[in-house]
């Protein structure tokens, strides 16, 4: 039997739901989780600490979750923002997930859950946050970043949060050769927050 990943586009095996308590922007979520999508045991540690650490908007805006799972970045971008939030993932599971939490905190409207392929062309985002699927591998890691950071909006920040023992200086010394300006903004338990701007 083939082993299932939370990178897999539609998982096959039992969904095994479970409730993953989320404290962000001064505010407690209660999100539905399930078997088959990226940490449905608990909130990740990495997620938990960007959503700490990075500033977490209150403004109005057009913002991005890019590999959002069941929804918890998503989730407290709308509640604290007001804004819209494109939640993308290749797994669909995680994305029923992601508008099944939106709706349960009245943010249905506010999240627009969809795979990468579905979000439209010209649609640029004020901040993009993400915890990238480091484990995938640095290819795929890289196409991301060259696919989505272009389309941050002047005066945009990416705030993504990667483990140190899963490369993060690396991965910020390849942003930075390919032009973007990269501040480490925090680190905690072995993460660090990035803030990727346009140089």
């Amino acid at each position: 039997m083939t082993q299932e990943h939370y990178f897999s586009a539609e998982p096959t095996g039992e969904e095994r739901r479970r409730y993953v308590n989320v404290s962000a922007a001064g505010r407690q979520f209660r999100l539905v989780a399930s078997s088959g999508v990226f940490s449905a045991d608990r909130l990740d540690p990495g997620t938990a600490v960007l959503l700490r650490k990075a500033p977490i908007p209150k403004e109005k805006g057009v913002y991005l979750d890019l590999g959002c799972g069941y929804g918890p970045i998503a989730t407290a971008l709308a509640a604290s923002s007001g804004g819209v939030v494109h939640a993308v993932d290749v797994n669909a599971r995680a994305l029923e997930l992601a508008r099944e939490n939106a709706k349960a905190h009245g943010l249905a409207d506010a999240v627009i859950a969809s795979t990468p392929d579905e979000v439209p062309d010209g649609v640029v985002f004020d901040e993009i946050w993400s915890n990238p699927p480091i484990r995938v591998g640095k290819a795929v890691v890289h196409e991301l970043m060259e696919t989505w950071l272009p389309r941050l909006a002047e005066g945009g920040t990416a705030w993504l949060v990667v483990a140190k023992f899963l490369g993060a200086d690396s991965l910020q010394g390849w942003l930075t050769e390919r032009g973007w300006d990269v501040e480490k903004h925090a680190s905690q338990k072995g993460y660090r927050v990035f803030a990727v701007r346009r140089a």
